[in-house]
């Protein structure tokens, strides 16, 4: 009888040095818990608050009665990429109203026009979020103008406090469920890669990595599975958190190149791109890529292709509306940023290239 030899210890774990600096945001978490906005904004001392939310939005009015008297405006004029004429408009009525904060109910844009607002007025923001994106805990902004979206980020639009209810998301159709999963999904590796991750980010990233790859797949068999959508803002909350401090980089610029320059979903072009700028930053990052395997497989970005195709999302830019004519330019404004693989514009236009043309992610 032979006796089996004990694997061999695995090798440890790299740790780079790093800073670390906790920033607050009040997170409640859990199915019916919009029924606390009131008393969050109670706890933040409100008594005018500004409600932003699309006449669609779920959960809108319950919120409208549970505020109560605390309501003093309500705003349903939504549009992504967040218009800057269109914040403006907002921005005045909120000064004219006199609100002392802000409630968000919705997706990206919601949460995007009451960051706008907050970043000239310093007003604090109560998000509740009804897609998977993660914005919502992060210091980021974006403004659209002139066919160009402007960027930055500003603790003064970090919302204070941020309810998530998975009940809200039971409605989200399949083509916004799984492209908002990516949303997540891309800050995740924003996060993995970032000059400014640390061990607490990179976890996140992980973790939420692991949980959204699981919980997707079940929802595209079953819609109103309420674990599954719980764990898709679960992962959502677990990505926001590691981008609010590691920041993006050339996955979103690319995005938001893209959206404001030929008006497409954001999260949608996060599907379509992000398995391509893995494939490019595969071969720096050996410490992610052997983490990442037990949910995506040896090649991550051959995951991430599959998983999209698998769950029926576009996953080329050609199905968005691009076109070729069109790459050259994103490219020329996306070159030089922060990657762990230098960039320049024949790079990105050749990724982009595969992009349209739906051809399986490669290094080069």
């Amino acid at each position: 009888m032979t006796t089996q030899s004990p694997a061999p210890p695995a090798p440890p774990v790299r740790i780079d040095p790093f800073d670390y600096e906790a920033r607050p945001v009040r997170v409640v978490f859990g199915p019916g818990r919009i029924t606390e906005v009131a008393a969050e904004a109670d706890r933040l001392g409100l008594r005018r608050v500004m409600l932003i939310a699309d006449s669609r939005a779920p959960g809108g009015d319950a919120l409208v009665a549970a505020l109560g008297e605390r309501l003093a405006l309500r705003w349903d004029e939504i549009a992504q990429h967040v218009p800057i004429e269109l914040a403006e408009r907002a921005r005045k009525a909120a000064v004219a109203d006199e609100v002392d904060g802000l409630v968000s109910l919705g997706g990206g844009s919601a949460t995007g026009l009451a960051k706008a607002i907050a970043l000239d007025t310093g007003l604090p923001i109560v998000a509740v979020p009804t897609t998977y994106a993660g914005s919502e805990l992060t210091p980021v902004y974006g403004m659209t103008g002139e066919q160009r979206k402007r960027t930055g980020t500003d603790e003064r639009v970090r919302p204070a406090v941020v309810v998530y209810d998975p009940e809200l998301t039971l409605g989200l159709p399949p083509e916004v469920t799984g492209p908002s999963a990516f949303n997540a999904i891309a800050h995740c590796f924003a996060a993995l890669w970032s000059p400014k991750r640390d061990p607490l980010t990179s976890a996140c990233a992980v973790d939420a990595i692991r949980t959204i790859t699981a919980s997707l797949p079940t929802l595209v068999d079953d819609p109103a599975d309420l674990q599954a959508r719980a764990g898709l803002q679960y992962g959502a909350f677990l990505a926001g958190t590691a981008l609010g401090r590691a920041g993006t980089g050339l996955q979103h610029k690319i995005c938001h190149e893209l959206g404001g320059r030929l008006n497409l979903s954001h999260a949608d072009t996060h599907a379509v791109v992000l398995p391509h700028v893995v494939a490019l930053n595969t071969a720096p990052g050996p410490d992610w890529v052997a983490r990442l395997e037990p949910f995506l497989g040896a090649d991550p970005s051959r995951g991430l292709w599959e998983l999209a195709r698998g769950c029926g999302l576009a996953t080329d830019l050609a199905q968005l509306g691009a076109h070729r004519e069109h790459l050259h330019a994103v490219a020329e404004a996306a070159a030089g940023t922060a990657n762990p693989v230098p960039v320049d514009v024949p790079t990105i236009e050749a990724l982009l290239g595969r992009a349209l043309g739906h051809e399986p992610p490669r290094a080069s």
